[in-house]
């Protein structure tokens, strides 16, 4: 299977953050995994991508190819992070898998999330959620991990 670019982790829960990078990592999907806390975070990393302001040879940065994002966290939440996140250039969100990953059911999140063309799950991130994803989004044969 062919490894994604990178994939960010946007969650304000430690353990959840480290839980899912532990799953990504068994799983082989990719080599580049980084975590934010807030959704300001994670949007000024993409900002910061997007406009290749940062120095290319760090390994930090990256063109994260799938997103999870969580809906409920504090300085900015998921929705609040979307709103900014529309405002990046079309061909730099074009490769990038966006995906609200919560523990809300609540059909006005999930009404919110289509709004946005971003995929939604429910926590926990589990192997079958994450091959599922790249298999529809990214056509590469499903990881038997």
């Amino acid at each position: 299977m062919k490894k994604l670019s990178g994939i960010l982790l946007i969650d304000d829960d430690d353990t959840t953050n480290f839980l899912n990078q532990r799953l990504l990592e068994r799983m082989q999907v990719t080599d580049n995994i980084r975590t934010f806390v807030n959704g300001k975070q994670a949007f000024d990393y993409l900002y910061n991508v997007s406009n290749n302001n940062y120095e290319h040879t760090d390994e930090n940065y990256f063109q994260p190819q799938l997103i999870f994002l969580d809906i409920n966290m504090p300085v900015m939440d998921g929705f609040e992070m979307l709103d900014l996140y529309k405002r990046l250039s079309d061909d730099f969100r074009k490769s990038i898998v966006l995906t609200v990953l919560t523990t809300s059911t609540h059909p006005q999140d999930t009404a919110a999330a289509r709004k946005y063309q971003a995929e939604y799950l429910t926590k926990p991130l589990s192997a079958e959620k994450v091959n599922a994803l790249i298999a529809k989004h990214f056509k590469v044969e499903e990881s038997n991990k």
